[in-house]
């Protein structure tokens, strides 16, 4: 855990360099070197939130020492009453800037900013695994609407009645995968269906992936090592949707994963879309490999992240959400089942704090 002094030491030393970024860009040989003003813009605004906040917690303390110290002189009752309302909110207010800051000065995974590249799939309990994993997509995609981001279907395998087999989307938007990282494991809910006519609660699971999107940059895919097959694309139930053979599947020999994408009318499109999953799930492998060298004697307090991890219980009867990695219960279901989970995610960022063995 960071010790609090180190903490403002770092925060001090952050301020002081923006400010001296702010003095530099005003200068006239800054202004006239674009490269030099650009690459100074561009350091400003990595942590001008984080200054941000650091002045705002340092006013609220300073706000906080005031009126203790109004409280001190001696006042009526009432007075006294909205003196100490007003500290208790001052006092909210700095415990959430605290922690604000305790979250952006952590190490940064290089992956954070990319987008993520999601993957659904249905687990146990049949047709209703399927439409709960349609249920996760649509938390996903009004999630990233809220915070502007897009979302790109990218392969899906629908059911007869609404839900998916599998669904595989991108989800583009600045710092994307560094929120929705946290939501790779297995997800289960309990309701009842509406094909059970005695009312009882059945169980069912999907489980939900989470890759950081990958360019050529980060992986170099050898298209000797690929045997790329096409075929004829199917809808839900078998029907084809498309006479020619648009449809691609991938395999990736070395490792053995196969990707397939039929999704587009073009084998092209379809074919740069595989390209785009295989290419995030060889970036996550090598991660997940260099992650567990680094951190062999270290783990995490939301747990390992693995897809076979049980996460998150979805009780609809309750409306009631918990997760399990960080003992975190919820009574906000129908929120959360409108993409509302920044209380969860937010709760899981600040626990996400390596510790020793």
């Amino acid at each position: 855990m960071m010790q609090i002094e180190t903490m403002f030491e770092r925060l001090d030393t952050v301020e002081k360099r923006y400010e001296e970024i702010n003095q530099l860009m005003a200068r006239d040989d800054t202004i006239a070197d674009l490269e030099k003003l650009q690459e100074l813009a561009q350091e400003q605004a990595s942590i001008r939130e984080m200054v941000m906040k650091y002045q705002a917690f340092k006013t609220v303390t300073k706000s906080i020492d005031e009126t203790n110290a109004m409280q001190e002189d001696g006042m009526d009752t009432e007075m006294a009453d909205m003196v100490q309302e007003e500290l208790n909110e001052l006092e909210t207010r700095k415990e959430k800037l605290l922690n604000d800051l305790k979250i952006a000065l952590k190490p940064k995974d290089p992956a954070d900013e990319k987008d993520a590249i999601v993957e659904i799939r249905a687990g146990a309990g049949g047709e209703e695994a399927a439409l709960f994993a349609g249920d996760l997509f649509n938390i996903y995609s009004r999630y990233a609407l809220e915070r502007g981001w897009r979302v790109e279907t990218m392969s899906m395998h629908e059911t007869g009645i609404g839900g998916y087999k599998e669904i595989i989307f991108e989800i583009k938007g600045k710092g994307a995968f560094s929120r929705l990282k946290y939501e790779k494991g297995v997800h289960r809910v309990q309701r009842v269906p509406v094909t059970e006519s005695g009312g009882r609660i059945h169980t069912s699971t999907a489980t939900v992936a989470v890759l950081p999107e990958a360019d050529e940059i980060d992986v170099k895919i050898d298209m000797d090592d690929l045997r790329i097959d096409t075929y004829r694309a199917s809808g839900a139930g078998g029907q084809h949707v498309n006479k020619t053979s648009s449809a691609i599947r991938i395999t990736h020999e070395p490792t053995g994963m196969v990707v397939t994408c039929q999704d587009e009318r073009s084998q092209h499109k379809n074919k740069a879309k595989a390209l785009a999953v295989l290419r995030a799930r060889l970036y996550d492998q090598e991660r997940v490999k260099q992650f567990d060298e680094v951190t062999e004697n270290r783990r995490s307090q939301v747990g390992s992240g693995d897809r076979s991890e049980k996460i998150r219980t979805y009780n609809i009867p309750q409306s009631r959400v918990t997760d399990h990695r960080i003992g975190l219960t919820v009574h906000n279901l129908k929120e959360v089942f409108e993409g509302k989970i920044d209380e969860l995610i937010d709760t899981l960022v600040a626990a996400d704090e390596p510790v020793e063995e």
